[in-house]
Parts: structure tokens; C-alpha cells; sequence
């Protein structure tokens, strides 16, 4: 299965997405990418990727120019540190900056307009970008009580927050992972500015769309992961936890301006896995006084509503009464959800819990032709084995049809 995990030990920003994808390119993929985003419809807007050096290791720095500049910021820390392109500029907190010009406001309908009328891009690529500004919308509007109409990018709504985006749904479509995991996100500390004032990082947007994501601070001053980024990361992440057993085959470093006493970096690497590692949460309650009826509607709840797993085992209780211990397996973002339906569909009147590690192998459909005509097949592989099975609901539509048991079909195929 091939891997991309980001290690964000110093947050997550557009350009710095950018660079570390970038780096994970072919040398033609890399001409390719700048040529194509250079002409893709963004208007004044010019990539260039620039080497850059971060504690003694060497990355790129995408820059990113709009009408032949690059955006600056004002931070209220020393550091200067807080947006894309110096970890620094995807929602500039300040309209106005050093070289005088100023930005303007622009909704969901101009991004819109922008992305679907005048981009050259994929429309795979165009979905990925309205998404992630949704994300992003959606964090905005609970933040300031406005509907998501009524937003304005003050922040994240200039030309080059919108060349990130694009820049980095590109490099995911032209990198095609099967899965993408990153690592807990540093999000900086102390205070950040913006058009709204003076806010706590990480800001209350970011923090919005990295609901249920590990997150952590440190002694590091500023934002360390924007709005963009975050979004990015929820949009393209298929879970976040720690790096899985991997084969590497490329590693990129992408570079933030700023100089810090750790690397001002995004890492990227992208590998072959035998399969996929992941937390899980096992949930457990013991039942007495519940219908076979009852319960199974409970279980068939449950993995309406997500659940991994949901299976019964037969236990003795106190009292030598005979019970049902029912056990949950759940992805972490799933938890309070999950509590919530086994409190409202069972009688327990409590739950116990365990985190653990879950080992899977890659699984995908594939569909074979057979003297009864195509049927699909369940290939699972990785950990370094590999296995098929025929679906069932397909086996089962040949026998009834052909008046076979499975167990006939079976000797027949492939």
C-alpha cells in the first residue's frame, strides 16, 4: 500500500504542505507541477521553489509571489511567526502589510467562482479545494455566529492562500496515496493577531477544525498551525497517531522562513506499508436484562453509526446470573458517539475502556471473470501475506440461479 505520512512536530501550513509534497517528486513531475501551476489559471500568482536549510537540513521553500510579491505579516510575538510563507501568510490577521497593498474580502461565492470558472485544474482537484475551504467556512461561521454565506476571508481569501490550496489538492492527486496518516499536530502557543483582535493559539477557527485531532502546545511563541493547514490536514488525513511500520521511498522537507531552535518544518515521507496500523477504542458493558431482539437492534445501530465492530460473548455475572458482555471496537473520532447510542439503545449503566493498537491488512474489490460470469473477489494483503475470498452475496446469487451450492461453485473457480 503506498503511504504518506506527515510529521507536523511543527504545525502545518499551506506553503509548507506545499514544498514538503513538492519534494517527494521526480525531478520531471517537479517541472511539470511548477509549470502547471504557473499557467492553471491563478492569474499574478508565480511559484517558485527556492532550497532552504532548517537546522542543518536542506528542503524547499515554495514562494509564492502576487503581482510580483510575497506576503509578509505582523505578529505580536518576536518570533514574527504565525503564516504560510514564513509559516506565515494563509489568513493574515492585518488587511494591510509592509509593501502597502491591502486584501479584499472574498466569500465563498468568489472562491468559488475563481476555482470552477477560471482554474485548469482537474475537477477532482477543484472538489478537493471547495472542501477544504468549506472546512474552513463552516470553522468560521460557528466561530463569529454568521451563516457561511455571509463569510468573508478576511484572512484565508487572498490569492495565495487560494495558490496553497490548489497547490497542495494538485500534488495529492498527482501522489495518490492509499492512505495518509499524519502525526499529533503542534499548534504553537501563546497569542496571535488578526482582523478581530488579539486571539489565543491555536486561533479559535483552527481549533474549531481540529475538533477531535491530537493536538499539542509547546514553548515555541505563535501559530504553528494555521486555518489552511488545519483544514489541509482534516480534508486529506484518513486518521493521525504515530508513523506506521513503512518502507520509504521519498522524504520531503518543507521550509518556513522563520528560524526557530527546532526545524521550521513539514516532513513528508511516502512508503510502502504492509498494511495499516491505527488506534482503536474497545468499548465493553455487561447486560442481563436485555432482549435478544432488543440487543441486536442495538447492534445493528451502532454500526449504522460507525462502529469497526460490535460482537457479543456469553458471561456469568454476580449471583450466577448469566449475562451478555457486549464489546464496541471504534475509531477514537467515533467515541462520544458511539457512548452515547450504547447508553440510549442498551441498559448498561456503564462503560468500560480500553485504547489499543488495530494491525490491518490493506484490502481491496476486485472482480473476476469466471465460467458463471464476473464475481467479485476480496484480495488482503500486507504484513507479508495475502490472501482473496469471493464474496458471499455473489456465490449465493450463482446458486440460487444455477441451482448449485456454494461449495460447487467454489471448485469451479479460479
Amino acid at each position: 500500500m503506498k503511504t504518506l505520512y506527515l510529521d507536523c512536530q511543527m504545525g502545518a501550513a499551506g506553503d509548507m504542505l506545499t514544498a514538503a509534497l513538492y519534494e517527494l517528486l521526480s525531478p520531471e513531475e517537479k517541472e511539470a507541477f511548477l509549470a502547471e501551476m504557473n499557467s492553471c489559471g491563478l492569474g499574478s500568482v508565480s511559484f517558485t521553489a527556492e532550497p532552504a536549510v532548517k537546522c542543518g537540513v536542506t528542503g524547499t521553500h515554495m514562494k509564492v509571489l502576487v503581482d510580483g510579491e510575497e506576503e509578509e505579516s505582523a505578529d505580536i510575538h518576536g518570533h514574527d511567526h504565525h503564516h504560510e510563507h514564513e509559516h506565515d501568510h494563509d489568513h493574515h490577521h492585518d488587511h494591510e502589510h509592509g509593501h502597502g497593498h491591502s486584501h479584499s474580502h472574498t466569500g465563498m461565492a468568489g472562491i468559488e467562482h475563481l476555482v470552477r470558472d477560471h482554474l485548469t485544474l482537474s475537477d477532482k482537484v477543484k472538489d478537493d479545494i471547495m472542501a477544504v475551504y468549506g472546512r474552513i467556512a463552516a470553522a468560521e461561521s460557528a466561530v463569529h455566529g454568521v451563516p457561511v454565506t455571509d463569510i468573508h476571508f478576511h484572512e484565508v481569501g487572498t490569492m495565495d492562500a487560494v495558490a496553497d490550496v490548489a497547490a497542495v489538492c494538485r500534488l495529492m492527486e498527482m501522489l495518490s496515496p492509499d492512505e495518509v496518516i499524519a502525526s499529533p499536530v503542534h499548534v504553537g502557543s501563546g497569542q496571535v493577531r488578526c482582523a478581530h483582535g488579539i486571539l489565543p493559539v491555536p486561533a479559535p477557527a483552527t481549533a474549531l477544525i481540529l475538533k477531535e485531532v491530537p493536538i499539542y502546545s509547546g514553548s515555541i511563541k505563535g501559530e504553528l498551525c494555521t486555518p489552511t493547514g488545519a483544514a489541509l490536514l482534516t480534508h486529506f488525513v484518513d486518521h493521525f497517531g504515530e508513523m506506521p511500520v513503512m518502507r520509504p521511498e521519498a522524504i520531503g522537507y518543507g521550509c518556513g522562513k522563520k528560524d526557530f531552535e527546532a526545524a521550521n518544518c513539514v516532513r513528508a515521507i511516502l512508503g510502502k506499508t504492509g498494511g495499516s496500523t491505527a488506534t482503536i477504542v474497545e468499548l465493553f458493558c455487561n447486560i442481563d436484562d436485555m432482549t435478544p431482539e432488543a440487543l441486536s437492534f442495538a447492534m445493528e445501530r451502532l454500526f449504522d453509526a460507525g462502529a469497526v465492530e460490535v460482537f457479543t460473548t456469553p458471561i456469568g455475572m454476580k449471583k450466577s446470573r448469566t449475562g451478555i458482555l457486549l464489546s464496541v471496537m471504534c475509531r477514537e473520532a467515533d467515541r462520544e458517539k458511539i457512548i452515547e447510542l450504547i447508553f440510549r439503545h442498551t441498559t448498561t449503566i456503564g462503560i468500560r475502556e480500553r485504547v489499543s493498537k488495530r494491525y490491518t491488512l490493506a484490502r481491496r474489490i476486485e472482480t473476476v471473470d469466471t465460467p458463471f460470469g464476473p464475481i467479485r473477489r476480496k484480495v488482503s494483503e500486507g504484513f507479508g501475506v495475502c490472501r482473496g475470498k469471493y464474496e458471499y452475496d455473489d456465490l449465493a446469487a450463482v446458486a440460487r440461479e444455477k441451482g448449485l451450492s456454494i461449495r460447487e461453485i467454489l471448485e469451479k473457480l479460479p
